[in-house]
């Protein structure tokens, strides 16, 4: 594959563009439904078919803004999984902390990895998730896509966990022991003060943030490419307010987010989803940061789309 591009914008210099978007084709721990490597490419086709004007914010963001998709990050062939994880975290710690870091995966055990280089400081992870992924190991490794949120709380982040539905018997215990998980179980979300509380949690953040979607926290009905799905589910306009609650935020600082677990499908809907939710992200950082305040000279500008 030739340069890969985010909407067909040229790329700017990595260590120039507003926004970043790194592909991490991991595939190594999947216990169900294999994938995972080929979602970011499938997430990046999918976006060529989204229009530049983002609707919810009134505005095409990349007439004001620029994009870089870094090259893919993927394990070397006879990489440990030890090595293959402090080099993911050495490649985010490299990146300018000022831009939008978007990294499309890939399985969610990458996420603790980019945690280490990008949010090295005591912050919050808000986890959209069907599961909660506090195993300390599974299946002989602590890198396993069921693991993540158990290695994020040993670096000492807290957690703020919603559309959870599939609960190992161990972790309830921890979660029901651990002050800084904040848990919102999907049925809760649906029903009585469920909502509001968790949008409220959610605007009273402060200080670093890092949002990391596993695409199973969608209803399957909207999203069937995961590798573990299970039914219940976030809607698409619930995931958007989560997302504009933590984005619009003036007290977050936030250090980026990750979109992983996809499994691409034959309908390229789950795919479009994710994309779409990426786009949303973009649109609504810069936004809340002031880039249409920019003179018009963005990525789009050098793209013919009539």
């Amino acid at each position: 594959m030739g340069e890969r591009r985010f909407q067909f914008l040229p790329n700017a210099p990595l260590d120039e563009a507003d926004v970043v978007i790194l592909p991490i084709p991991l595939e190594s721990t999947v216990s169900f439904r294999g994938g995972t490597a080929g979602a970011p490419d499938a997430v990046l086709a999918a976006a060529e078919q989204l229009e530049y004007y983002e609707e919810d914010r009134g505005w095409s963001p990349f007439r004001y803004m620029s994009v870089c998709v870094a090259d893919p990050l993927a394990p070397r062939t006879g990489e440990a999984e030890a090595q293959f994880h402090a080099r993911i975290a050495e490649v985010a710690g490299g990146l300018d902390r000022d831009n939008l870091l978007v990294v499309i995966g890939g399985e969610h055990s990458l996420t603790p990895s980019v945690l280490a280089g990008r949010m090295p400081d005591r912050g919050c992870v808000v986890h959209l998730d069907a599961h909660a992924d506090l195993r300390e190991h599974y299946h002989g490794t602590p890198y396993s896509h069921a693991c993540p949120v158990h290695r994020i709380r040993a670096q000492g982040h807290r957690i703020v966990m919603a559309g959870i539905r599939s609960v190992y018997e161990p972790e309830a215990g921890r979660i029901a022991a651990d002050h800084d998980i904040e848990l919102f179980m999907d049925r809760d979300l649906q029903r009585g003060d469920g909502w509001p509380r968790l949008l409220d949690s959610l605007r009273g953040l402060s200080g670093p943030v890092w949002l990391t979607v596993d695409m199973d926290a969608f209803d399957p009905a909207l999203v069937p490419g995961v590798g573990t799905p299970q039914p219940g589910g976030l809607s698409w306009y619930q995931a958007v307010e989560i997302l504009e609650a933590v984005v619009d935020n003036p007290a977050v600082d936030l250090r980026g987010v990750d979109v992983v677990e996809l499994v691409p499908d034959p309908s390229n809907v789950s795919e479009t989803v994710a994309a779409k939710l990426v786009q949303k992200a973009i649109s609504f950082w810069g936004r809340a940061r002031g880039f249409e305040r920019r003179a018009p000279g963005g990525a789009q500008s050098g793209v013919d789309h009539e």
